[in-house]
């Protein structure tokens, strides 16, 4: 498969990075060239320094043989040209990039019939992301698959754990009345993702991912040493594209939502944009005015202005102040692995969500579904089981599954299944499978 990725900023370096495990032809382009020297130092990608709404440097690349073109400079409107461009050379399929909200889900408009196959908007993506962090107030990651038949739940582990010290199989033994398989441990202080198994201990301040079907959510907080947190009350720190996105969304599923915006013409229009939010003209970085706003009776506070520092800092002060749940924006992609040890709940970084989702129209068609996890290195991906294919053939135990994976569980006919040893999967199954980015090929290969 041959691929061109126009832009080689954060959301372009991590596609490439995702596509370098693979046998995948992926070609870079960009006009700065220390951001391409860096891309051909750490992956096994082909750079091309120069303007990518060039139709000589395009195809020069061979643009007309691509099967797929990613448009993710920072610019929108370059993304909107590079791909008009590009499917009039002949690439197979483009997918742009953009900002403005009026371009997606526009009816008046088939922006496929200019040459754009699909538009993903960070801020978009982010906000979605924000809510449903928000809806599984103690856990500080979520992904749901099939409308939430499964779920994956991360969560820090606190002293009142009942797990920690146990192993994996006498968590199990003890809980064995509840539905949950142990997917991934990031234990504190390390970069490594630990794919569990049964002698693989819980340590206090591991971040751990559950799969859990739905009906199992709720039993699973005594197993994690928390209870449940019922969210209402939301502050907002920053008027920017995500923050409007994201008081928007909180006000439409009823939360009570305010937004601080320090510039006095955005908080104006902010105000006439978000009937249903209280917007407050002031410096979010002021105690005094956090205080006067009621801050202690915040349920969550979610820092999404431009500066990450401030994000994360705000978040700290919130947490200091009793809040329950606390989610930062940050830009820089080496942020994000710190959530777990300086105390914010969820660090989110919305090019890595962008690339993700982008990611998804890259993989073969076994794959319906994909997700990233915030604190680790790795995907989860929904499979579906063809007839025919190797998973079908043996029990899992027999499988020779590579060991940075695991099936955490599959969906059969609607319903949820525990994905132990000694299951087998059939045609038509749906399986949820948690995988390293160096086990991917071998992974698609069973589900072949």
């Amino acid at each position: 498969m041959k691929i061109i990725i126009a832009g080689a900023g954060d959301v372009g370096f991590h596609l490439a990075k995702l596509l370098s495990y693979e046998a995948q032809d992926t070609y870079v382009v960009d006009f700065d060239g220390e951001k391409l020297e860096y891309l051909n130092n750490h992956l096994d990608v082909i750079t091309k320094k120069g303007d990518a709404t060039s139709i000589k440097l395009l195809k020069e690349i061979g643009v007309s043989s691509a099967d797929l073109l990613l448009a993710v400079t920072e610019s929108p409107n370059t993304n909107f040209t590079i791909s008009v461009i590009g499917k009039a050379l002949g690439v197979k399929k483009t997918i742009a990039r953009i900002s403005n909200p009026e371009f997606l889900n526009n009816p008046c408009i088939n922006f496929k019939d200019y040459g754009v196959d699909f538009m993903i908007s960070p801020e978009e993506l982010a906000a979605e992301e924000i809510k449903s962090l928000l809806n599984q107030s103690s856990f500080n990651d979520t992904v749901a698959f099939e409308n939430g038949v499964f779920n994956i739940m991360g969560t820090t582990l606190g002293y009142k754990s009942p797990i920690l010290d146990l192993t994996v199989k006498e968590t199990k033994e003890k809980f064995c009345l509840v539905d949950f398989i142990t997917i991934a441990i990031k234990r504190e202080g390390t970069s490594q993702t630990i794919i569990p198994r049964g002698d693989t201990e819980y340590k206090i301040n591991d971040q751990v991912y559950f799969s859990v079907p739905k009906y199992s959510i709720d039993k699973l907080y005594p197993i994690i040493g928390k209870e449940y947190i019922d969210i209402k009350n939301v502050m907002i720190l920053g008027g920017s594209r995500v923050g409007r996105k994201t008081a928007r969304k909180l006000c439409k599923d009823n939360f009570k939502v305010k937004l601080i915006e320090k510039d006095k013409d955005k908080a104006l229009q902010l105000a006439e944009d978000l009937r249903n939010t209280l917007v407050i003209y002031g410096d979010g970085r002021d105690l005094e005015l956090l205080e006067e706003e009621s801050i202690r009776e915040m349920d969550a506070f979610v820092a999404v202005t431009g500066d990450s520092e401030t994000n994360i800092m705000s978040c700290l002060v919130a947490k200091s102040k009793g809040v329950k749940k606390t989610v930062a924006l940050v830009e820089n992609m080496d942020y994000i692995n710190i959530s777990q040890t300086i105390g914010i709940d969820t660090l989110i970084n919305k090019k890595l969500i962008a690339a993700s989702n982008i990611f998804r129209h890259i993989r073969k068609g076994e794959i319906v579904a994909l997700a990233n996890l915030h604190n680790v290195d790795a995907e989860v991906f929904e499979f579906e089981v063809h007839p025919g294919a190797k998973v079908t053939q043996k029990i899992i135990r027999e499988l020779r599954f590579p060991r940075e994976a695991i099936i955490g569980g599959v969906i059969r006919n609607g319903e949820a299944l525990m994905s132990f040893g000694d299951f087998q999967m059939q045609s038509g199954d749906k399986a949820i499978v948690f995988c390293l980015p160096e086990a991917i090929n071998i992974v698609e290969d069973l589900f072949k």
